[in-house]
């Protein structure tokens, strides 16, 4: 694949970069992403990875534009309301790039619908707020050996982690979170800072770049915690549970 002139202006500044460069770009153009939930996270996931040039971009959600939406998720506006968010998101997300083949799955991630949505993707990348579709998720991952990019945020604070549970001494998610937590944060109950998501979901999709052009310094087996009050974040590195049930996808 080579760039035309149009795509050379319009990523120049990828170009420009030496770890990324014209090949890096043609591998971003390539790369087929699947984002699991339009929300406060897959909102500026989205934006960024089609500003970036993510060649087939898939949005998987269910739900549609409310007006507590309108805090945190910013490709929806008012008159947006009661409207789906992949519809909205997938307009919006094509005015900023028609570069992108963005492909809707109007539904929501389950058990019964994990694999057959991941089969036709490189990579992953979800956002959502259960752990049911989170464990379903990782479980579709390591059968189809697909990386997995998970983020998460509640009140001030976020985190990001990448997961290849499928590989030699890799963890999972659910290494990671063995079961679903008695207590967890939950932004519908306890809150959110609108800017949070933002931030989280920029680092999330920084991830996903990085992957998909080959830089050596993604987050693969670890977490990285973001702390919004004091503005710091960690690096964490994550152990393989070798008693995990979820690797029994990997047989």
């Amino acid at each position: 694949m080579s760039l035309t002139p149009d795509q050379i202006e319009r990523y120049k500044r990828h170009i420009l970069l030496p770890e990324i460069g014209g090949q890096g770009q043609q591998k971003l153009l390539a790369a087929k992403v699947l984002v699991i939930g339009a929300g406060g996270l897959g909102c500026p996931v989205l934006s960024c990875l089609a500003a970036a040039g993510v060649g087939t971009i898939g949005i998987c959600d269910d739900d549609t534009v409310a007006l507590s939406n309108l805090q945190r998720q910013t490709l929806y506006t008012t008159d947006d309301i009661g409207q789906p968010k992949v519809s909205v998101a997938i307009s919006r997300l094509t005015a900023l790039n028609p570069d992108i083949d963005f492909i809707a799955h109007r539904q929501r991630l389950t058990a019964h619908n994990a694999q057959s949505l991941v089969r036709g993707y490189d990579l992953i990348l979800e956002g959502v707020d259960n752990f049911t579709s989170r464990y379903a998720l990782n479980d579709a991952c390591i059968a189809a050996r697909k990386p997995l990019i998970s983020a998460a945020i509640g009140k001030f604070d976020g985190q990001v982690a990448s997961f290849r549970g499928y590989e030699e001494g890799q963890p999972c998610y659910q290494c990671f979170v063995p079961e679903t937590p008695a207590e967890f944060a939950n932004c519908e109950l306890e809150g959110v800072v609108g800017a949070v998501p933002g931030t989280v979901g920029n680092l999330a999709a920084m991830e996903a770049i990085k992957v998909i052009t080959g830089l050596a310094s993604d987050l693969a087996g670890h977490i990285l915690i973001y702390n919004g009050l004091s503005g710091e974040t960690r690096r964490v590195k994550l152990p393989r549970d070798p008693a995990c049930p979820a690797h029994r996808c990997d047989l």
